[in-house]
């Protein structure tokens, strides 16, 4: 079923595209920086993580580099970029590969994850994309893409025909299997031609760029019209929310070198009651140290 599929794919990826860090190599000096962006990338815009990466890369070249920081300098590099727990499971997960694989991040799918952090979709990832292991790999965007390319449907649908949740089902993963050339390094370079289609073409937008699609031709949603999913959740609102709260806390805090006192967080929100849930949270979190004078710093930066 792939071939007819791999040839077009191919020679498109091979015209447009872009032309990221994280791709420019293979093996396992390049699998640090493949690790690194797809834990920046979760629910993040490539145009958002590119200059993070870029620094995060510079400080910590290596996974025994950011294991001998503290875990707050990685919360403090990893800036406005979201879910900061990912700073804390990137730190986490640097500090594994060093006790457990000599500071070299691991090539088997089974080991990387044994990492804190790394689920069944960074696992995969990083097999194809830095080892060039024949990995189904399913994001949101592969997943459009197969659903509208073989399954006729806008999205990925469950076996009601209900919109699929964030769960990826056995059929997506036999489907995205199935198709994999059989050779290994041209099947990593599918999957990631794959979602660079996602990513640039066959969009979550009301009206994809069709057109401009390699595979237009063996489209099943494309033939049936372009039939309409069930659309777009409503954004979540987020002025006013905990979440803001939480970023304003730690946007205090990742600009002072020293330990902050309540004061300075009541500066940034006025609502007392949610300043000490978000407060709270943090902690639980690991994400903030509460000090015993009443101060506050991040996790390992006290001293």
């Amino acid at each position: 079923m792939s071939s007819s599929y791999t040839a077009p794919l191919l020679a498109w990826y091979s015209r447009n595209a872009r032309d990221l860090p994280w791709r420019r190599a293979t093996g396992p000096a390049a699998a640090w920086s493949v690790l690194v962006s797809e834990i920046m990338l979760q629910q993040t815009p490539v145009a958002r993580v590119l200059p993070v990466h870029g620094l995060w890369l510079e400080r910590w070249p290596t996974p025994a580099a950011l294991a001998s920081a503290a875990p707050g300098d990685a919360i403090r590099e990893w800036g406005r970029l979201g879910y900061p727990r990912r700073a804390l499971r990137l730190h986490a997960a640097a500090g594994a590969i060093v006790e457990r694989h000599g500071g070299q991040v691991p090539s088997s799918v089974a080991s990387l994850l044994e990492l804190p952090g790394v689920g069944t979709y960074t696992a995969a990832a990083v097999a194809a994309f830095a080892f060039c292991q024949r990995e189904a790999v399913l994001d949101t965007n592969v997943r459009r893409v197969l659903a509208r390319l073989v399954g006729g449907t806008a999205g990925p649908v469950s076996a009601s025909g209900a919109p699929a949740g964030s769960g990826l089902s056995v059929a997506e993963v036999r489907l995205a299997t199935s198709l994999l050339p059989s050779d290994p390094a041209v099947a990593a370079r599918w999957s990631v031609a794959v979602m660079e289609l996602g990513a640039l073409v066959c969009t979550a937008a009301t009206s994809p760029a069709c057109e401009a699609c390699p595979l237009a031709g063996q489209c099943a949603w494309l033939a049936a019209g372009r039939p309409a999913g069930a659309g777009k959740r409503p954004a979540q609102r987020y002025e006013g929310t905990d979440r803001q709260c939480r970023g304003r806390v730690l946007a205090v805090l990742r600009s002072s070198l020293a330990p902050v006192g309540r004061a300075d967080f009541d500066v940034v929100w006025t609502s007392p009651v949610q300043l000490e849930r978000a407060l709270d949270g943090l902690v639980s979190d690991g994400l903030v140290d509460p000090l015993p004078d009443g101060r506050f710093a991040l996790p390992g930066t006290a001293g």
